[in-house]
């Protein structure tokens, strides 16, 4: 039986977390964030329900401008993934019966998705794993920082909205 020498990752004071100016390290912290997502704090989470609830979380979230519908060609820009791949994700959630197809009242050749009681329900289940894994990996911070960070990680998300309708030069 052959053994690693490989050691586990843990956080130190070396690597790209590590720079010297912290905004060097910010992308790099996304990356390792985006890696750790599904830290099952509470129940595990396959990675077909993660995937759903990036469709799910689309939906509920509506237009982003008048007149827009949330069609699979939504879905598709705000994932950034090819029509096909959203096309898939959003058959995947139909039929596990997280959303429906309807006629759009805007233009009836055109089909909409629809959130049902039971994608609802899977969303909040979604959130409150989500609620539970942030309240355990900040379980030893004190609880201004938790609420300034909760705070200031929204303000961020906001920003990203925003700058992305942006015009360019901005």
């Amino acid at each position: 039986m052959e053994t690693s020498t490989r050691q586990t990752s843990v956080p130190s004071s070396k690597g790209p977390l590590a720079a010297a100016d912290p905004l060097d390290a910010v992308g790099p912290a996304f990356s390792r964030l985006r890696r750790a997502s599904a830290l099952n704090a509470e129940t595990p989470v396959s990675r077909k329900d993660m995937t759903r609830t990036l469709v799910l979380n689309i939906v509920e979230e509506g237009p982003e401008e008048d007149g827009q519908e949330i069609t699979v060609g939504v879905v598709a820009e705000r994932l950034a993934v090819d029509p096909s791949v959203a096309s898939r994700m959003v058959t995947d959630c139909i039929s596990a019966g997280y959303l429906v197809r309807a006629a759009s009242q805007q233009d009836g050749r055109r089909t909409i998705l629809q959130m049902t009681e039971e994608g609802m329900a899977m969303l909040a289940a979604f959130r409150r794993h989500q609620r539970a894994a942030f309240e355990f990996i900040t379980r030893t911070w004190p609880e201004a920082e938790r609420l300034q960070f909760a705070r200031l990680l929204i303000k961020y998300v906001d920003s990203v909205a925003q700058a992305r309708h942006a015009p360019a030069g901005d």
